[in-house]
Parts: structure tokens; sequence; C-alpha cells
């Protein structure tokens, strides 16, 4: 009889019960992953058309030798668990520390950004400085020249104080004042004689007689009362002094059977005109651009007229300098032996000079044929009220 198997079936060794263990181990895992195991022919198995046979003596050897490679291979998937979990764990803290990374960048970036900005409000502001303190050394200087101004704008007040009480004194510009409406009264009287020594008038209010007296009532008109071109008043009768009126025929064409009577009587009313412009422009303290000589009715007006030199030929560029010199002309204010455009220049002259007066105390003149009517005008604003006033 052989007693191993049967003794050996009936008694099992640690090793077997340790092999019987695995084995339900092994089909526990097959069942539990049967999806794991994949089906393979034998003959891409390795060592399948010749297997290692192990004797029942070297069972238990190679049993052992399969227990600590298993041992072996559980401890190397735990260290592989291990691993796979620190090195997660490392990857998480990697990715982390890849953010803190990024953030930090983006924080020095926005920090250099910064640093700039500052840099340039740093270098505007040393050009502002610059600026501030160049403005202040100006304003300094103002100041200064501002402060000796003032002084001497109040030493000029100073100064001026003395002069303001005189002209507000007894002897100021009030004084001025009442001597200068002095002044006016008293050209206003004289020129008012003159009116009544030569009183332009309609003709046909001219008294037959002679010259009026010094005390006779003055027929005066309104300032703005207008004498038409030809010397009438509000288009009325002609005007004349003292019966005379200035005769056109006169003025337009003498001849030795021309009326005489007419001619004299013309020189003799300009010969009144011109002694009383003289008078009027005496009074009024007026040079007369036009200058007169009086001799009655043989009376002159002189033009102080520019002459050129006629060595200078006609011909010269006009940008070359005419050497003139003032000549002395006179016309005569009257008719009889003389040329009419003389006489007729003479008469425009005379009007000429009773304009100036007129534009002395601010009037207009009528027009240049128009000595009566002017010299109407003249006497009548200097006797009004208003020249006084004004």
């Amino acid at each position: 009889m052989d007693p191993g198997p049967s003794s050996a079936s009936a008694n099992p060794s640690p090793l077997e019960e340790e092999e019987e263990e695995e084995e339900e181990e092994g089909e526990e895992g097959d069942s539990s992953t049967g999806s794991r195991w994949v089906v393979v022919p034998g003959s891409e198995v390795l060592g399948a058309d010749a297997p290692k046979v192990v004797g029942w003596e070297e069972l238990q050897q190679e049993l052992a030798r399969l227990w600590s490679l298993s041992a072996a291979l559980a401890a190397a998937r735990d260290r592989k668990a291990g691993l796979a979990a620190r090195l997660e764990s490392a990857l998480e803290a990697r990715k982390a520390f890849l953010q803190q990374d990024n953030e930090l960048a983006e924080m020095r970036q926005r920090l250099q950004s910064h640093a700039d900005f500052m840099g340039e409000l740093r270098m505007q502001t040393k050009e502002v400085s610059a600026n501030v303190e160049d403005r202040r050394e100006q304003l300094c200087v103002k100041i200064r020249t501002l402060t000796v101004a003032d002084k001497t704008v109040g030493a000029a007040q100073s100064k001026l104080q003395e002069p303001c009480k005189l002209l507000s004194g007894e002897h100021g510009h009030g004084r001025l004042k009442d001597l200068e409406r002095m002044l006016r009264m008293r050209q206003q009287y004289m020129i008012g004689q003159v009116a009544q020594i030569y009183p332009v008038r309609p003709l046909n209010e001219q008294s037959p007689i002679g010259k009026p007296g010094l005390n006779s009532s003055i027929t005066r008109t309104g300032v703005g009362e207008a004498v038409s071109p030809n010397g009438s008043q509000n288009g009325q009768t002609p005007l004349a002094i003292l019966g005379l009126q200035l005769s056109r025929l006169s003025i337009k064409k003498t001849s030795y059977f021309s009326d005489k009577t007419e001619i004299q009587k013309s020189a003799t009313l300009l010969g009144y005109v011109a002694h009383a412009v003289s008078l009027v422009a005496s009074y009024l303290d007026v040079p007369l651009r036009y200058p007169l000589r009086l001799g009655g009715s043989h009376s002159y007006i002189v033009d102080h007229a520019p002459s050129v030199d006629p060595s200078i030929a006609p011909g010269v560029s006009s940008s070359t300098p005419l050497s003139t010199s003032m000549r002395t002309m006179e016309f005569p204010l009257f008719f009889e032996g003389q040329e009419t455009t003389r006489s007729a220049y003479a008469v425009f002259l005379l009007n000429k000079d009773v304009e100036q007066l007129l534009n002395h105390i601010g009037a207009e003149s009528l027009g240049p044929r128009h000595v009566l009517a002017n010299l109407k005008q003249l006497t009548t604003i200097v006797q009004s009220q208003r020249y006084i006033s004004d």
C-alpha cells in the first residue's frame, strides 16, 4: 500500500494549505476581475510547447518562491499606489505653483508699468518744478518792478496833489471856465458889433439909408435856418449887405461896355465881406489860411501857393523829390480892370476863409459859392446861446 497520497490528503502540510489559499484567492480574484483576464492560445505563451515540470520535492520551494514573488508584487503595487498619490499631489502642487508664478509675473508686470509711470511722473514733476522756479523768479522781478512803479506813482500822486489843489481852488479850473465864458461873451459881443456894421439880410429887408448905428436892433435867425444855394434864405430873396448884393453878371463876364455901377457895387460888397471876415478872425484868434489885404472896394486876398522849380524836367520819375518853394500871389476882390478868372478865384478863396471860421466853431459850410450865406450863418451861430454854453 502506498500511504503517501492518502496521508498527504488526510493531513495536509502548512505549505499545501497556503497554496490552496492562494489558489482560492486567485479564483476569487479571477471571479472579481474576470474582465481583466484574457484567454490566449497556447502558441502565444512562452514555454507552452515545453512546459517546466516541477517535481514533488521541488514544489514546496517553487510555491515559496511564488509566494515571495506575490508578496513583492503586492508591495510594489502598494508603492506604486503611494507613488501615484504622491505624484498626483506633486502635480497639484506644481499646478498651484505655476498658477501662483503666473499671477506673480502679472503682478511683476503691473509693478513694472507702475514703476515706469511713476518715473514719468517724476520727470514731469522735475520739469514742472523747474518751470515753477523760473516763473517764481520772473514773478519776483515783476513784483520788484511793480514795487518801484508803485513808489513812483505814489511820488507822482503826491506831486499832483498840490496842482490839483490849485486847480480846485479859487484860481483853478472853475476860474478858467469863467474866463473862457467871459471870453466867449466878449467875442459874441464884438462879432455882434460886426454884424450890426455889416448886416447880412435878405434884400427886401435892407434899409435904403446907410450903415445902421451900433445900438440898432439885430435881426437874428435860428442856427438851423437853411440858406438856398442862390444866396437866398428859405428860397426867398437873395442876401445882401446894406442893399448891396453880389451880381452874377459881374462874376460871369465883364467888358468895357459893362455896367460899371454893378461892378463897383460888387467890389464894395466884397470889401465889406473881407473886412468883416478879418475882424471876426481876429476876435476868434484864428489865423486865416488865405490872408486879406484890406483896401475897401479894392481889397486883395493872398494865396501862398507852392511853385515847382522849372529846372525839373516834366519826364522825371515821380520818385524824384521836386524842389518846391512858397510863392505869394495876390488875387483882386474886384472885377474892374481885372481878369474875371482871377477875381472869381479871389471870391472862392474868401469863401474858404469863411468856411475855416465855421469849422473853427464846429459848423459846416453851406457850399463853395455862398459867401454871404456862410457869413450870415457864422455870425448867427456866434450870437446864439449855444456858442457860450458849448
